[in-house]
């Protein structure tokens, strides 16, 4: 049974019992200006920060709770170790008025309305139309880094022949956090779970989340003919501006000869998986592609704009945690209907559209949420 630990307040109070029923003569451990009640309570706190301790070590003690450290440690003694994901910076393209021919050098620096900075990544001149596109990298890896199309970007220092103010020609996308313990843990629990077993199913699904950024992966035996291996794999918050579909060309590893080299996020997953495959495995690494699902629903039709998007929301969230690139996910009515009612104050309601269940992607697709109509 669990242990439960005590309160400062209850060891105050038993510190204070303590003293008064000890055989000190006139000993009250309850007076309110008393030295003896000033030990009392120092007891009891020291013995409170004692209890602290324990319950923190009771948790590093174990994978299913530990934290930072102790859980990096857990996971990389799990039976395919796992190591915490690093932080992505974003990517993306910038674009800035200047005299024909003038370069922009590789290496200059630009910072956005909130400090952040990003690189130059490549020495590009103005064109003819007086405009030069260069592409960016931000400084410091994170989510921090990700920014809209047209956010303004000054250059850090005077470029002759460059104007200073230029704008993202794009979005800036691609910065992710440092993995989350939460997630670390999901991932080391399911190694834990499923052991390798020299490159079946599970072990190319655990290959490919190992990859920063990708938080979904799935296996696809022989997808490409016999001795092939299709991993789909997700990257919902690195692309999130995608909608977590992974950006790039579908294809092998760089070192693969045997098939078209993949690129962009799908050549990151290509490669990591290269060196732990069984060597005759020809791996492709792909994004699903997207299968718009659109809704019709009567019944809710005078709902606020609000509850109109947490129905959105639900249903996105449905989509996402049951479906598959397999063509192997089953979406019942009966799910999407418990999706909506979990939302909350909301009226009786049926799903006119579609009329055909269950709702089954097709092989190398995924749902996405298309038109939710109210009638």
């Amino acid at each position: 049974m669990p242990f439960p630990r005590p309160t400062l307040t209850t060891l105050r109070t038993e510190a204070m019992q303590d003293i008064t029923a000890s055989d000190l003569p006139n000993a009250d451990g309850f007076l309110r200006r008393s030295a003896l009640r000033v030990l009392a309570w120092v007891q009891a706190g020291l013995a409170y920060l004692h209890y602290g301790y324990l319950d923190w070590i009771s948790q590093q003690a174990v994978p299913f709770t530990a934290t930072a450290e102790y859980l990096e440690a857990w996971a990389a003694l799990a039976p395919t170790p796992v190591l915490r994901q690093a932080p992505l910076p974003a990517s993306g393209f910038g674009t800035w008025a200047g005299i024909v021919s003038t370069p922009l050098p590789s290496g200059t620096l630009c910072t956005s309305g909130d400090l952040t900075q990003y690189t130059i990544t490549a020495t590009v001149a103005v064109g003819v139309g007086g405009t030069v596109t260069v592409p960016l990298q931000a400084v410091v890896a994170g989510s921090a880094g990700n920014a809209d199309a047209g956010t303004p970007l000054t250059l850090s220092g005077v470029v002759a022949g460059i104007t200073s103010l230029g704008s993202a020609n794009g979005p800036l996308t691609g910065g992710t956090d440092l993995e989350t313990d939460t997630a670390m843990r999901t991932r080391m629990l399911e190694s834990y779970a499923a052991p390798p077993h020299g490159g079946n199913q599970a072990d190319y699904v655990t290959w490919a989340l190992a990859v920063s950024g990708v938080t979904r992966a799935w296996c696809n035996p022989s997808g490409m003919g016999p001795g092939s291996v299709v991993v789909y794999f997700m990257m919902d918050v690195a692309e999130a501006v995608h909608g977590g579909f992974p950006q790039g060309t579908n294809g092998v590893a760089s070192a693969e000869t045997r098939a078209a080299t993949a690129t962009g996020d799908q050549l990151a997953v290509a490669n990591a998986i290269y060196p732990l495959r069984p060597v005759t495995a020809l791996v492709y690494a792909s994004a699903p592609v997207a299968q718009p699902q659109n809704f019709t629903i009567s019944g809710l039709i005078g709902i606020s704009t609000t509850q109109q998007a947490q129905v959105s929301a639900a249903l996105v969230s449905l989509l996402v945690s049951v479906d598959s690139p397999l063509g192997s996910a089953s979406i019942q009515q009966s799910d999407c209907e418990a999706a909506i009612n979990a939302v909350g104050g909301l009226p009786s309601f049926s799903i006119v559209s579609p009329t055909s269940w269950p709702l089954t992607s097709s092989l190398g697709h995924l749902f996405t949420l298309g038109t939710v109509s109210y009638v």
